[in-house]
């Protein structure tokens, strides 16, 4: 089986880097920044989507926050994450059980390239997906489509996992199984609405889930 995993809030809680970068940028900006509850809802959507709304929708202006996010992220925020508990496990046994591996996130590549290559089970990942730094969409049902034509894989031995409707509705699109996790950022709620095919709360659920 081909298994897609989103990063952010699926194999890594990278909250603590991507909300001091939100914050740095506001800062540059002279913006007040949302309260934290608030800016965990940041973690999944494409960064000028969520920039849009607290800068007037100026195009301008939101391009400037976001490149102010992405100076402090080359420099800090990579690095400020915490690998949820039994992930590396997990890995290690879908491995051992012969799936196929490859991570399909938001974050652009150059981001998300450090912090797999840093992973004590990065290596597992055949390949990564990430959207163009420049797009303003998330492209998660364009990126799983390309990794179904790399892997020639058949979307019906196909699962994208993931913790936001993102991940579900991109997998949905290509008539993959999308499967969310409750320990990253989304809820029970908003999978459910975008019409996961399994939740579970822990990753030993996934791995039972995924056995033959």
């Amino acid at each position: 089986m081909l298994c897609l995993f989103d990063l952010d809030g699926t194999l890594i809680d990278s909250e603590h880097g991507i909300v001091a970068c939100v914050k740095h940028a506001l800062a540059k900006l002279d913006v007040p920044a949302p309260p934290q509850e608030e800016l965990r809802e940041w973690i999944g959507p494409p960064l000028r989507t969520s920039f849009a709304p607290l800068l007037d929708h100026d195009p301008v202006r939101i391009e400037a926050a976001v490149e102010h996010y992405h100076e402090r992220f080359h420099t800090d925020g990579w690095r400020e994450y915490d690998i949820y508990p039994g992930i590396e496990l997990l890995i290690q046994r879908l491995l051992t059980t012969g799936h196929r591996l490859a991570v399909v996130t938001s974050k652009p590549q150059r981001h998300a390239a450090p912090i797999i290559a840093h992973l004590p089970f990065g290596d597992a990942f055949l390949r990564m997906y990430g959207p163009h730094p420049n797009s303003a969409h998330s492209e998660k049902a364009s990126m799983i489509a390309a990794a179904l034509a790399d892997f020639d894989a058949d979307p019906a031995d196909t699962v994208m996992v993931g913790d936001r409707r993102y991940d579900i509705e991109g997998a949905m699109t290509n008539g993959v199984r999308g499967i969310g996790v409750l320990w990253g950022f989304g809820n029970r709620k908003e999978l459910e609405l975008a019409g996961a095919a399994a939740i579970v709360a822990a990753p030993a659920e996934l791995d039972a889930l995924l056995r033959p």
